[in-house]
Protein backbone atom coordinates (compact mmCIF):
# COMPACT_ATOMS: atom_id res chain seq x y z
CA UNK A 1 0.00 0.00 0.00
CA UNK A 2 2.89 2.30 0.42
CA UNK A 3 3.69 2.33 -3.34
CA UNK A 4 -0.09 2.55 -4.36
CA UNK A 5 0.40 6.18 -6.07
CA UNK A 6 3.67 4.93 -8.07
CA UNK A 7 1.27 2.00 -9.98
CA UNK A 8 -1.27 4.34 -10.03
CA UNK A 9 1.01 6.73 -11.76
CA UNK A 10 2.54 4.21 -13.61
CA UNK A 11 -0.93 3.01 -15.15
CA UNK A 12 -1.96 6.33 -16.02
CA UNK A 13 1.42 6.78 -18.09
CA UNK A 14 0.64 3.48 -19.89
CA UNK A 15 -3.14 4.42 -20.46
CA UNK A 16 -2.02 7.71 -22.09
CA UNK A 17 0.56 6.39 -24.47
CA UNK A 18 -1.77 3.49 -25.59
CA UNK A 19 -4.30 6.00 -26.54
CA UNK A 20 -2.23 8.51 -28.11
CA UNK A 21 -0.55 5.17 -30.27
CA UNK A 22 -4.05 4.28 -31.10
CA UNK A 23 -4.14 7.42 -33.19
CA UNK A 24 -7.48 9.04 -31.45
CA UNK A 25 -5.68 12.15 -31.40
CA UNK A 26 -4.28 12.73 -34.91
CA UNK A 27 -5.27 15.25 -37.52
CA UNK A 28 -7.00 14.60 -39.74
CA UNK A 29 -6.47 16.17 -43.69
CA UNK A 30 -8.83 19.48 -44.09
CA UNK A 31 -12.12 18.57 -46.06
CA UNK A 32 -11.90 21.80 -47.68
CA UNK A 33 -8.74 21.64 -49.59
CA UNK A 34 -9.66 20.92 -53.22
CA UNK A 35 -8.22 18.20 -55.28
CA UNK A 36 -7.64 19.58 -58.11
CA UNK A 37 -9.10 16.98 -60.41
CA UNK A 38 -12.83 17.68 -58.91
CA UNK A 39 -12.61 20.93 -58.95
CA UNK A 40 -14.12 23.27 -61.92
CA UNK A 41 -11.52 26.41 -63.20
CA UNK A 42 -13.96 28.83 -61.05
CA UNK A 43 -14.07 26.91 -58.35
CA UNK A 44 -9.83 27.26 -58.39
CA UNK A 45 -10.21 30.81 -58.77
CA UNK A 46 -12.58 31.70 -56.26
CA UNK A 47 -9.75 29.95 -54.19
CA UNK A 48 -6.61 31.52 -54.97
CA UNK A 49 -8.70 34.95 -54.29
CA UNK A 50 -10.00 33.96 -51.04
CA UNK A 51 -6.57 32.80 -50.53
CA UNK A 52 -4.79 35.90 -51.02
CA UNK A 53 -2.84 34.55 -54.13
CA UNK A 54 -4.45 37.08 -56.52
CA UNK A 55 -5.76 40.38 -56.13
CA UNK A 56 -9.32 42.19 -57.40
CA UNK A 57 -8.41 42.90 -60.65
CA UNK A 58 -6.67 39.66 -61.79
CA UNK A 59 -9.76 37.60 -60.47
CA UNK A 60 -11.86 39.84 -62.45
CA UNK A 61 -9.31 39.36 -65.35
CA UNK A 62 -9.17 35.76 -65.20
CA UNK A 63 -12.80 35.69 -64.70
CA UNK A 64 -14.14 37.33 -67.54
CA UNK A 65 -12.27 35.03 -69.48
CA UNK A 66 -13.30 32.34 -67.83
CA UNK A 67 -16.90 33.24 -68.87
CA UNK A 68 -15.71 33.74 -72.53
CA UNK A 69 -14.16 30.26 -72.87
CA UNK A 70 -16.93 28.47 -71.33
Amino acid sequence: MMYGWIIGLVLIVILFAAVRRSGVFKRRPDSTVNNSSTSTPLETLKNRYAKGEIDDEEFEKRKKELEKAG
